[in-house]
This record gives structure tokens, C-alpha cells and sequence, in this order.
């Protein structure tokens, strides 16, 4: 038996994590290392690799969960716009292997520009995670703002 994913940990409970919403068969939670403000990511609640795997009612489901997403963060940033992308096994630049759905609010203000160059100003990934930060968006996100 193989060693669960990290993502499988995270839907266990196992791992902490900022939770956005959740169906029966995937999971949102807001990115440790974001490229911007609301960087989300969902995922099928069981660890599969690549997105072939997923059968297509699992596929479907995924792509809700986006979609709830998406609506959450349009409410949130008020925006319609947004960069949703798969890095779909290793060689993509997966670095859990387990399928994931990178959904990013974009912002006039962001100057629309892709991937790596979006967002230059913003901290490289590693050190200090902002939780508390992190938790008051998810919150928010949720619905459950004071």
C-alpha cells in the first residue's frame, strides 16, 4: 500500500488546510504558497496523479467544484476573470502527485500577463506561510465573515 498523497492527508484532516467548500467528491483550499490574493486549489478527494485517471463523472464533479469556486472568488474580488490551470504529472511541473486544479482570481490591476510572469513582486515559494492571513480569507470565502 502506498503512502497517501499530501492532498489525500489535507481531505483527511491529517494536514491542516484553509478550507473554501467541498462536494461529495473533491475538496477547495486556499494555496499555502498564492500567487495572488484567493489562489485556490480543488481536488478529487482520493489520489489519483493525472487527470486521465479520473473517470468522466469524477472529472465532472472536479470541474464543479471549480466552478463553486470560481463563483466564491468572483464575489470576493469582484472579478469574472480568472486563470484556472492543471500542471498534469511531473514533467508539467506537478509537485504532488495528485491531480489539482489551480483556480487564481485575476484583476485589471494584475496587467493580465501568465503564469511566471504574473505576479514577479510576489514572494518566492518557501518560508514563513501567513495562517493566520490564510484563515481569514478562507473564512471569508465561506461565508462565515463577522
Amino acid at each position: 500500500m502506498s503512502e497517501p498523497t499530501l492532498f489525500e492527508s489535507i481531505v483527511a484532516g491529517e494536514v491542516p488546510s484553509h478550507k473554501i467548500s467541498e462536494g461529495e467528491l473533491w475538496y477547495a483550499f486556499l494555496d499555502i504558497f498564492p500567487r495572488t490574493e484567493g489562489h485556490t486549489l480543488v481536488v478529487p478527494k482520493f489520489g489519483v496523479q493525472r487527470l486521465s485517471d479520473l473517470s468522466q463523472p469524477q472529472r465532472n464533479a472536479l470541474f464543479d467544484g471549480v466552478v463553486d469556486v470560481q463563483n466564491r472568488l468572483s464575489k470576493k474580488f469582484s472579478t469574472t476573470d480568472f486563470t484556472v490551470c492543471i500542471h498534469d504529472g511531473p514533467l508539467a511541473g506537478q509537485e504532488v502527485p495528485h491531480v489539482h486544479v489551480h483556480v487564481l482570481p485575476r484583476l485589471k490591476a494584475d496587467g493580465g500577463k501568465t503564469l511566471h510572469a504574473m505576479w514577479p513582486q510576489s514572494l518566492p515559494i518557501g518560508g514563513e506561510i501567513d495562517h493566520s492571513a490564510l484563515s481569514q480569507l478562507a473564512k471569508s470565502l465561506r461565508g462565515e465573515e463577522r
